[in-house]
């Protein structure tokens, strides 16, 4: 989508938008005449929803590729992927309130278990619990002591925390340790083909820190070692309340997700307990701003521990507080998600993600809502960076283009 012609014909009105945001909603049948987590859950508020919507199937980046949920996220804020690539890091450390310098390096650490051969056997170390993560960090904060740089390490939420490493002439064109799957060794940090000093000095920092976590976890279980991913250094992304002309705001429980919206320019508004909780922060507000996204994490959780059935039971409690985001009598409410997240392939995979947009201009296409029903919908498969140039028509915030 071209933001400079979302900024020329964006207008500001009293109506207001709502994009929520189920995480990896899009899925996979276990077997080839099944049926997907979102078909297979009881969704009576989303089917009835459904029939009187337009449906579709996004593509967050291209066909056939597997996005980040940084990447996923941006496209459904109208950013191209491809253009603002912002490192996972990055994401986490505004998520965790860590204020960024312009030279600082962030990575997102993944508390992980490597067994007796040196292999990763679970890279999210069980998910352990916050309170026994937030000990595993000050640790490291502890112990850790880099030559020619400061670090600061910072807990996430469950297995995740995010380092910062601060020295002049860093870089983010580095690889990942992650091997992104079981089975396999670590991989050293390295930088990346043609680049400079910059790249080689930090990626002998990261290979450092993760040198030192090991020693100092290596006597502790699940959590023995860390991996290390999506470097970044901070970006300048075009303002989303100036491209749109929106009071936006944002409810998300997982800091990276509160980090994506401030990088945005978002409002972080404080969410309650689960997704019930949200809602409740979003109905408190409701006057305030004319934009919202709403994050659920729960079901990308369970499709990457490979849960169908858990997955489906997150989506049977959002459908059941879809009713109090109806009463709320938006211009355009958006369901949808970031990427598919199918409990078949415990991962972020390339296949469509559900999306539904309900207004008073739809032209309805199915009664039900589920992958099938979406790709025979009004909308067909579409690029997820045109979801906001929707959501924006659908509530008439955009002028007309041309005479």
């Amino acid at each position: 989508m071209d933001l400079d012609l979302m900024r020329e014909l964006s207008v500001s009105t009293d109506s207001r938008i709502v994009l929520l945001v189920l995480d990896g909603l899009g899925g996979l049948p276990m077997d080839p005449f099944g049926r997907t987590e979102l078909e297979a859950a009881n969704t009576p508020n989303l089917d009835s929803l459904a029939a009187r919507s337009d449906l579709g199937l996004s593509r967050p980046v291209a066909a056939g590729v597997s996005p980040g949920s940084g990447p996923g996220h941006l496209a459904l804020f109208g950013y191209n992927p491809l253009e603002y690539e912002v490192g996972r890091g990055v994401l986490s450390a505004l998520g965790v309130g860590f204020e960024l310098g312009e030279n600082d390096l962030a990575a997102r650490i993944n508390f992980a278990t490597r067994d007796e051969s040196g292999k990763i056997s679970d890279r999210r170390a069980g998910r352990i619990a916050n309170e026994e993560a937030s000990k595993l960090v000050d640790l490291l904060n502890e112990d850790v002591e880099l030559d020619g740089a400061e670090v600061f390490i910072t807990h996430e939420k469950e297995h995740r925390a995010v380092a910062v490493f601060r020295a002049d002439g860093l870089s983010d064109a580095l690889s990942d340790s992650d091997p992104q799957r079981t089975g396999l060794e670590p991989l050293p940090v390295e930088p990346a083909d043609g680049t400079g000093d910059g790249a080689k000095k930090s990626a002998e920092l990261a290979n450092a820190f993760i040198e030192e976590a090991n020693a100092i976890l290596a006597d502790h279980h699940p959590a023995n070692t860390v991996l290390l991913r999506g470097f970044g250094m901070h970006p300048a992304l075009p303002r989303f309340d100036e491209v749109y002309k929106l009071r936006a705001a944002a409810i998300a429980g997982y800091p990276m997700y509160k980090g994506l919206a401030r990088l945005a320019g978002m409002e972080v508004l404080k969410e309650g307990e689960g997704i019930a909780g949200e809602f409740e922060t979003l109905k408190h507000n409701w006057d305030t701003f004319d934009f919202f996204f709403i994050h659920v994490k729960a079901t990308d959780a369970a499709g990457e521990d490979g849960d169908f059935e858990r997955k489906s039971a997150v989506i049977e409690e959002a459908d059941a507080l879809i009713p109090e985001l109806l009463d709320l009598s938006s211009a355009a409410l958006a369901v949808t998600g970031d990427h598919a997240t199918p409990a078949k392939m415990e991962s972020h995979s390339w296949h469509g993600v559900p999306f539904l947009l309900s207004s008073e201009y739809t032209l309805p296409t199915s009664e039900s809502f589920g992958e099938r029903a979406c790709a025979g919908g009004s909308l067909g498969v579409f690029p997820a960076e045109e979801i906001m140039g929707l959501l924006m028509g659908h509530a008439l915030k955009l002028n007309r283009y041309g005479a």
